[in-house]
C-alpha cells in the first residue's frame, strides 16, 4: 500500500473519516496542530495497529557492510521491522485503511531528513479509504523482514548506534527495559 505520484497517505483503523482537521496529540513533541501524512518511503512505518510499538531499520547509502549484516543479516533484504510478541495477534487481526491526499496540501516535516508531511488546514481525502489488507502479507510483498521479539529495547539500542536508518514509533507502549 503506497501512494501514487503526487499523493500522500494517512493510515487509520477508522474507515469513516471524511475530513481530517489539524490536531495536537497529547503526546506530541511539537506545539502545533497538524494533519499527518507519509510518502511512499515512510508508508511501511504505518503498516501496524496504531498503538503497536515498533522499531524499524533499513540500509541507507552510508550504511556500512558490517552494519547491514548486523541488522539485516544474510538474505534479510533492505529493511527490518521489529515488534513484540504481545502485539502479534493485533498485527494479524487489525483492519487498517489508507486515506489518499493530494501532496500539494502538505509540506515536509522533520529534520535533518523529513519523516512525514503535515498540513495546517483541514484536508479532505481524494476518495474513500482503501483496506490495507493482511498486515503480515503487505510486509512480505514489500520484501520487509518482520522480526518478532520478546522486548524491543536491545534491538532499538543497537540500531540507533549504527549507520542504518531507523525509526521508532509508539515505543512508550513497548514492554519495559529488562
Amino acid at each position: 500500500m503506497r501512494p501514487e505520484p503526487g499523493q500522500l497517505l494517512h493510515f487509520s483503523e477508522d474507515p469513516t473519516i471524511t475530513r481530517f482537521a489539524p490536531h495536537r496529540a497529547a503526546t506530541a513533541a511539537e506545539p502545533d496542530a497538524y494533519v499527518w501524512a507519509v510518502d511512499a518511503a515512510r508508508a511501511p512505518d504505518y503498516w501496524f495497529p496504531r498503538a503497536c510499538p515498533r522499531a524499524m531499520a533499513w540500509a541507507t547509502p552510508t550504511t556500512t557492510p558490517a552494519d547491514r549484516d548486523t541488522v539485516l543479516g544474510p538474505g534479510g533484504g533492505h529493511r527490518v521491522h521489529a515488534v513484540e510478541y504481545a502485539w502479534l495477534d493485533a498485527l494479524r487481526t487489525t483492519r487498517l485503511y489508507a486515506y489518499r491526499f493530494p501532496a500539494a496540501d502538505f509540506r515536509p516535516h522533520g529534520t535533518p531528513v523529513p519523516h512525514a508531511h503535515v498540513a495546517t488546514r483541514p484536508v479532505t481525502p481524494l476518495g474513500p479509504p482503501e483496506p490495507v489488507g493482511d498486515l503480515l502479507a503487505v510486509h512480505a510483498e514489500a520484501g520487509i523482514q518482520l522480526r518478532v521479539l520478546d522486548n524491543l529495547w536491545a534491538f532499538w539500542d543497537a540500531v540507533t548506534t549504527l549507520t542504518v536508518g531507523f525509526s521508532g514509533i509508539r515505543l512508550r507502549n513497548a514492554r519495559p527495559r529488562p
